[in-house]
């Protein structure tokens, strides 16, 4: 199943089967069945069935899941278990380097071959949450396994605060350099943009929720993981094309064009100075769109 635009994508205990079926309910562009750190030890593998049921039963929605971290004594048991044909991709933890990205890559070929499925089928988001895979993250972006498996990577705050001994603020000055360093990767390494953190400081505070994605936005970030159904409709709304920017984005793409038949490449509109790099922006804008039209 193609992922296509992830601006919110919602997790859920997967110990709680009732909870995936309100989760899939919901407008959020994906849900992620969590087996790692909502789960505590003592239901970790029981708990497998009961994800690779709601898997195949919501087999029209993207079902990500995620796994326990590679170094963990679950995430072979997790792979055999939960992938299957349906399976839209899966979320790994605490990857670190590139090395982790082909272990993945290994486990998934294994997997993929005993279950009689199309090599590559499932595809991958590498959670970078440690100061180790910050410092790493163009060779994990760039790792080219055969065949391709990252998606995007996506940005876990929690546990990389914790490893630098520092605290989570509303304010999130702590977090500009670690953000900045995974969007500039990922586009560096033409895979999607990334999912930014949950924000966990106050589920009440919507208008704190905005302002924490739209540093987010301004950086690359395509969208957000989320962890109540609250914080959905606001990010969709961040992650959004207002109607005001696509119907410029429209004007510009027609007008510019217009002016390339009539062998020009560099005009205004609106007093604004239009050229490649402005359209190919609009052009994107209208993607987006589309993206959204299509859901």
């Amino acid at each position: 199943m193609e992922l296509g635009l992830l601006r919110t994508a919602l997790f859920v205990p997967g110990n709680r089967p009732d909870r995936v079926d309100k989760a899939v309910k919901t407008s959020a562009d994906a849900v992620i069945i969590d087996l790692e750190d909502a789960l505590p030890l003592t239901e970790k593998e029981a708990s497998r069935s009961k994800v690779r049921d709601k898997i195949l039963e919501h087999a029209e929605r993207k079902i990500i899941v995620r796994v326990n971290s590679l170094d963990s004594p679950f995430f072979q048991g997790d792979l055999t278990e939960v992938i299957t044909g349906n399976l839209a991709c899966l979320m790994v933890p605490k990857v670190e380097s590139a090395a982790h990205v082909r272990e993945i890559n290994e486990n998934l070929l294994k997997v993929e071959k005993e279950k009689g499925m199309v090599q590559g089928t499932v595809s991958i988001i590498p959670l970078i949450e440690s100061a180790g895979a910050v410092q790493n993250i163009f060779q994990i972006t760039a790792e080219k396994t055969e065949p391709p498996r990252i998606y995007c990577v996506a940005f876990g705050a929690a546990d990389y605060t914790l490893d630098m001994g520092i605290e989570i603020t509303k304010e999130g000055t702590e977090l500009s350099y670690p953000r900045a360093r995974i969007a500039v990767a990922s586009r560096a390494a033409r895979i999607e943009p990334p999912l930014d953190t949950p924000f966990m400081m106050d589920l009440k505070d919507m208008e704190a929720l905005k302002v924490d994605a739209g540093r987010a936005k301004r950086l690359g970030f395509q969208g957000k993981l989320c962890i109540h159904p609250n914080q959905i409709e606001p990010l969709h709304a961040i992650f959004s094309p207002t109607k005001e920017e696509i119907l410029y984005a429209e004007r510009v793409v027609q007008v510019f064009e217009e002016a390339e038949r009539e062998g020009s490449a560099a005009i205004t509109l609106d007093g604004k100075f239009i050229d490649y790099a402005v359209v190919e922006r609009a052009r994107r804008i209208l993607k987006v769109a589309e993206h959204i039209i299509k859901r």
